[in-house]
C-alpha cells in the first residue's frame, strides 16, 4: 500500500481528482458552474456525497447509476485516493472527487448546479459546543441550499441516535420538508411509494467500511431524506 506521501501525488496527478482550499480563497473554483460542460461532458444531474472518505458511497452510486455524475468531497485526499483509483481503474467517467472543506462548497458549485447530496456517517460532533460543526447545522443547510436545485433532496445516513434528533429538530425549526425517516434503515418497509423504495434500496446497497462495522456489532442505522 502506497503511503501517505505517494497518495498525495497520485491525488494531484488524477484526471477525476481536484483541490480547492483556503489558500485559494481569492477566486471561485475553476469549475464552478462548469463541472457538466468543462468536466463530464454532459448534462446529467450532478450529484454529491459529502464527507466521502475513503469513496466507496461515492463509486457504489456512480456504478450503479451512469444516468447521475457524482462528486465525492472529503478534506482528506490521502482517504479518498482509494476511491479516485478505483474510478479510474473501472474507466468510470462519471465520478471526480474535491479535496475542500465543506464551508467552501458555494465557491466550488453555482447555484442550482447539484441536484442531490448525500451525507453519510457524518461526525456526530457530540460535544454541545461544537453542535455547529455538524453537517446538518443551520450553517451547512444554508450553503446546501445555495448550491441544490429546487426540490433536490438530501439523504443522510448514520449511526448516531444524536445526530439523527438533531437534524429532525433543525429541519422542523426551519420548516424544512422532511420526507421520509426511519431509525432502522435496514428493516424499513417503503410499502407502496416507488420514490421511497428506490431510496430505500439505495441507501441499503452501499456500505462504507464503517457501516458494515456498526451493522456487524448490531447497531441500528438511521437514515433520513429531507428537502427545502
Amino acid at each position: 500500500m502506497p503511503n501517505k506521501l505517494k497518495k498525495f501525488a497520485d491525488f494531484k496527478s488524477f484526471p477525476n481528482c481536484f483541490t480547492y482550499v483556503f489558500e485559494d480563497l481569492e477566486s471561485d473554483f475553476k469549475l464552478k458552474g462548469k463541472w457538466n460542460s468543462d468536466f463530464f461532458s454532459n448534462e446529467h444531474p450532478i450529484v454529491l456525497e459529502i464527507g466521502c472518505g475513503y469513496g466507496e458511497y461515492t463509486l457504489g452510486l456512480g456504478r450503479a447509476d451512469q444516468s447521475k455524475n457524482f462528486i465525492g468531497i472529503d478534506r482528506k485526499s490521502n482517504r479518498m485516493w482509494t476511491g479516485a483509483g478505483a474510478a479510474l481503474k473501472e474507466g468510470l467517467k462519471n465520478i471526480a472527487f474535491l479535496r475542500t472543506n465543506a464551508e467552501f462548497l458555494d465557491r466550488c458549485f453555482a447555484e442550482n448546479e447539484i441536484s442531490e447530496i448525500w451525507l453519510t456517517f457524518p461526525d456526530p460532533q457530540p460535544q454541545k459546543p461544537r453542535a455547529g460543526k455538524r453537517l446538518t447545522s443551520p450553517r451547512y443547510l444554508e450553503i446546501y441550499r445555495k448550491i441544490i436545485k429546487t426540490g433536490g433532496v438530501i439523504h443522510l445516513k448514520t449511526d448516531s441516535a444524536l445526530l439523527f434528533k438533531y437534524t429532525l429538530e433543525i429541519c422542523h425549526e426551519q420548516n424544512i420538508n422532511v420526507i421520509l425517516q426511519t431509525e432502522d434503515v435496514y428493516n424499513y418497509n417503503p410499502e407502496n411509494n416507488p420514490q421511497h423504495k428506490h431510496w430505500i434500496n439505495t441507501a441499503v446497497s452501499i456500505q462504507t467500511r464503517y457501516e458494515k462495522m456498526f451493522v456487524e456489532k448490531g447497531e441500528k442505522i438511521k437514515y433520513m431524506v429531507f428537502k427545502f
